[in-house]
């Protein structure tokens, strides 16, 4: 049996957890390696890239900034997050705002440490793309779109890391990294939907809240209708091997999506919505394995 004071232990690192998003931040660490064995780098063995030290260092400063970004955001955050999730809110609480703020440091510390196992270049990308999550916190992600965009840009800026450290520019990987961007925006215009009694309360001018409902689903379709650019170029023009099925079932699930947005009046029905986005991202990380199956299995034996 566990006494009173573990137990508030327990719920202290689950509030954490909730708090940096752990389950998130595995998704893109897995994403990344899978980037770099099927994507980025699909000439080298599979086993030098899994024991890449530097490739090990760079996922890490990644998933370290990304946590500690989660913190700040959560920090500015606070008052429009018991509006909008107040049962999270509750459980967040549990950690104070002082020991988020050390964590907070302690954590952009330790990236900027993984970071010069690479070189200065590593540490002054991932300074300044800790600099660029608290400065979107702090102001930007307050004003209209330029939020949205900004914030779809920093959850796609991991994945630049890589791409700089295997310097593969390929134009298969730019047309990834497009639909991935689109998702990812799509996804936050959604989540102002989903959030507008909160950020309404607390002043912050989205789309949805400055133009309303109505623009906000006219620009959320129109950039779901771009996502169908770069999904029919990755099945038709490049070679993705199986994943091909993905991008066709993606192709199928937007236009649904478009018509279930236009139906969407509630919080629930956005909540969905922003659901749908969210199975998109992460079986899109699984499907991955689908690019050459063959090729990969050749890469492990031989």
């Amino acid at each position: 049996m566990i006494n009173r004071k573990q137990k508030l232990l327990l719920l202290k690192l689950l509030s954490l957890f909730s708090v940096v998003r752990g389950y998130n931040i595995w998704v893109i660490v897995l994403a990344q390696y899978l980037a770099s064995v099927y994507i980025l780098a699909p000439e080298i063995p599979v086993h030098h890239i899994l024991f890449d030290p530097y490739l090990f260092a760079i996922v890490s400063a990644s998933a370290i900034a990304i946590a500690s970004g989660y913190i700040i955001n959560s920090f500015y955050d606070a008052e429009k997050d018991l509006i909008n999730r107040p049962t999270k809110t509750m459980l967040d609480k549990l950690v104070s705002q002082r020991f988020k703020l050390t964590t907070y440091f302690v954590l952009n510390f330790l990236s900027v440490i993984f970071a010069s196992y690479v070189s200065f270049r590593a540490v002054v990308f991932f300074s300044l793309y800790i600099f660029g999550i608290w400065f979107y916190s702090h102001k930007l992600k307050k004003v209209v779109f330029v939020g949205n965009f900004v914030s779809a840009t920093l959850a796609i800026t991991p994945f630049f890391a890589v791409f700089l450290y295997y310097k593969n520019v390929q134009p298969v990987i730019f047309v990834h990294a497009l639909f991935l961007f689109l998702v990812i925006l799509i996804r936050e215009m959604v989540k102002d939907l989903e959030n507008m009694k909160g950020d309404m309360a607390q002043n912050y001018k989205t789309i949805s809240v400055v133009y309303g409902e109505r623009t906000s689903k006219i620009v959320i379709s129109l950039l779901s209708f771009l996502t169908l650019i770069p999904s029919y170029l990755l099945v038709t023009t490049f070679e993705v091997g199986y994943m091909y099925l993905f991008f066709y079932a993606c192709m199928l699930l937007m236009l649904v999506f478009i018509v279930f947005l236009w139906k969407s009046s509630s919080k629930v029905h956005y909540l969905l919505l922003h659901n749908i986005l969210k199975f998109i991202i992460v079986s899109g990380v699984f499907s991955i394995l689908l690019i050459d199956v063959d090729l990969v299995l050749n890469r492990i034996y031989n």
